[in-house]
């Protein structure tokens, strides 16, 4: 399974070449070229989604396939009775009444066929949105159960390609694509049979052209698909960095690197636009071959249909139905031409797609899984071990035991552990080894959504959604009543600031809560944890963005908010710190004190060192 960073370090380029740095900032490994046959098995598979529309789709557009398709066949026919019979017969007596009568008769046939493809396109768009409804589904709600890991590994406009362009570009092949596929089939039988039930000599001569033609395309299919492929590649890219780059701007302009940053995108783009002038370039190759072939086709086909009328075989009516049946022959070669560069991309892209769909989660209920009931909160860490990487671990065998309704603080430099620790105990990763138990049930052994339903977690980052400031609030319970919603932000006093916003609780609020202070969305996220009313609960640097005022103001919304409930709080400052239950000092994965403030403090060890060093800073 590849996998793919969005900065994984800048690359030295030679002196000078300040170009070759840029373009060398960012190393991707996630999207490399899948250089294998045309797998007909994910082929079935993507089709499969078509399977459940079947029943509605065949026989309906199979009738107007039909209908249409004999239409269009039976004009030629009818230009040649109007030439043989009716403007130059045999006898020499012209008929203006069989030849109006032909007339009206084509008509009513070029209607007939407008109207069946109007049918057939109208409905098999609305058959087509719902295919990709249902796999943009599928992927939206796989990517939901993947784990940590997995976005640990990719930036997120990396996925965010796999569920809006790459589901995108096959949006042609299911609306159109599969029902073009049919009709030039039919036709393509139709045309064969009539042309040599016409003239069988002439009809076998004109179509010795097509094995050559498809002898020299099939060197093409393979380049083809791999040029895609690197179109959907470089495509990518540029939606991950541009997700970096708006997410990141600020430090981009703090730092005055705009310059830097639209240079590197220039190179991307332009590197995009070379790959897809590549694969268009070997797409349109198909074009010229037809036209080439169909040139041979139509030069044997008036020598010998000359040929063939000064011998008596062949009327010049049925000639003239000839050549119509025979440019009616090679635009169906050059649709399925077109259509199998289209069934090339779409395998491109089905390629990313599927790739994500068969990333299992490395977080998952296990067959046997039993639901968590109600917990109290009696936590165990049994010699658990853990690495992000093998032979890098964050963790060296903790041993932890937290009783039900108390607080532990976890303190330690940068790297130390405390958020490997809540992690694993929200089960976002597995340990390497060891056990963690709740209430006696190891963690591993019941379902994450009855274990993670009853924790909850306040982060330094807290994730402001677009909506209302009533909905973000209710995002921890969703069946929470209004008057409920209101009594978790008084209980945290954010009910104030949020009544002198413009509409209130109903104040609209963009991505992330960019109109909100930093520490106005802290006391939200905490509202939203009371609200969730979860038995642990778990702070990581929840109280590092507030002022030291607005800290102050919540201090007793946390004594409710922790009131009954397991808590663990990882923080640096020491007024969140002293008030815990417990405190645990780790350095370097491993736990080296452990007691109460008081405790600590009187041991002279690493917790007063770090205490003592806060307060030279203040």
């Amino acid at each position: 399974m590849s996998t793919e960073t969005s900065i994984a370090g800048k690359k030295p380029g030679p002196a000078g070449s300040r170009k070759t740095s840029i373009q060398d900032r960012f190393v991707y490994k996630d999207d490399e070229l899948i250089d294998k046959a045309f797998d007909w098995k994910q082929f079935r598979r993507l089709f499969a989604y078509m399977k459940p529309y079947a029943k509605q789709m065949l026989p309906l557009v199979g009738l107007m396939t039909i209908l249409g398709t004999v239409t269009k066949l039976t004009v030629p026919y009818l230009t040649s009775l109007a030439i043989d019979k009716a403007i130059a017969p045999e006898n020499g007596q012209t008929s203006l009444t069989l030849l109006y009568t032909l007339t009206c008769a084509v008509l009513v046939l070029y209607v007939i066929q407008w109207a069946a493809g109007v049918f057939r396109i109208r409905f098999t768009n609305i058959i087509g949105q719902k295919v990709i409804y249902d796999l943009r589904s599928d992927l939206f709600r796989h990517i939901q159960k993947l784990s940590f890991n997995f976005f640990d590994k990719r930036p997120a406009g990396s996925v965010l390609v796999r569920v809006t362009n790459d589901v995108n570009s096959l949006q042609d092949l299911f609306t159109n694509g599969v029902v073009n596929l049919m009709i030039d089939c039919v036709q393509l039988f139709g045309i064969v049979i009539i042309l040599l039930l016409i003239n069988w000599k002439l009809g076998l001569a004109v179509m010795i052209t097509v094995p050559v033609m498809f002898l020299i395309s099939t060197k093409l299919r393979q380049k083809i698909r791999l040029a895609w492929q690197e179109v959907r590649m470089k495509n990518s890219r540029i939606n991950s960095h541009l997700n970096e780059s708006i997410q990141g701007i600020r430090v981009t302009q703090a730092y005055t690197q705009e310059r830097e940053n639209i240079e590197y995108f220039d190179i991307m783009n332009l590197d995009s636009k070379k790959s897809w002038d590549r694969a268009s370039a070997m797409n349109q190759g198909f074009g010229p071959l037809i036209e080439v072939t169909g040139g041979i086709g139509t030069f044997i086909l008036f020598m010998l249909g000359g040929y063939l009328i000064q011998s008596g075989e062949l009327t010049i009516g049925l000639l003239v139905a000839f050549s119509n049946y025979v440019g009616n022959f090679w635009d169906p070669i050059n649709r399925l031409g077109q259509m199998y560069n289209q069934l090339l991309v779409a395998m491109a892209s089905s390629e990313r797609i599927f790739e994500f769909m068969d990333e299992e989660p490395n977080i998952s209920d296990k067959p046997d899984a039993v639901v968590l009931p109600p917990i109290r909160g009696d936590i165990a860490f049994r010699r658990v071990v853990f690495e992000y990487e093998p032979g890098r671990p964050a963790l060296r065998g903790i041993d932890l035991t937290v009783r039900p309704g108390q607080s532990v603080a976890l303190v330690g430099h940068t790297g130390s552990g405390k958020s490997t620790i809540i992690n694993l105990l929200s089960r976002f990763y597995d340990p390497t080894g060891g056990t963690i138990l709740i209430d006696g049930y190891d963690i591993r052994d019941v379902t994450v959504h009855s274990l993670r339903s009853q924790i909850g977690i306040v982060l330094q980052d807290t994730f402001i959604f677009s909506g209302s400031i009533r909905d973000n609030i209710r995002f921890g319970r969703l069946d929470a009543t209004d008057e409920e919603v209101e009594a978790a932000a008084k209980a945290v006093d954010a009910h104030d600031f949020i009544m002198k916003l413009p509409d209130g609780y109903n104040t609209e609020v963009e991505e992330r809560g960019s109109a909100l202070s930093m520490g106005q969305r802290q006391l939200l996220s905490f509202a939203r944890a009371l609200l969730a009313n979860p038995r642990i609960l778990i702070l990581d640097e929840a109280t590092a963005s507030i002022d030291t005022e607005t800290e102050l103001k919540i201090q007793e919304a946390l004594k409710v908010l922790l009131k009954g409930r397991t808590s663990f709080i990882v923080a640096h400052r020491l007024s969140t710190i002293r008030s815990a239950d417990h405190i645990v000092v780790l350095d370097h994965g491993q736990i080296k004190e452990s007691g109460t403030h008081e405790e600590l403090m009187k041991s002279g060890g690493i917790y007063n060192g770090l205490v003592e060093a806060q307060f030279r800073f203040l």
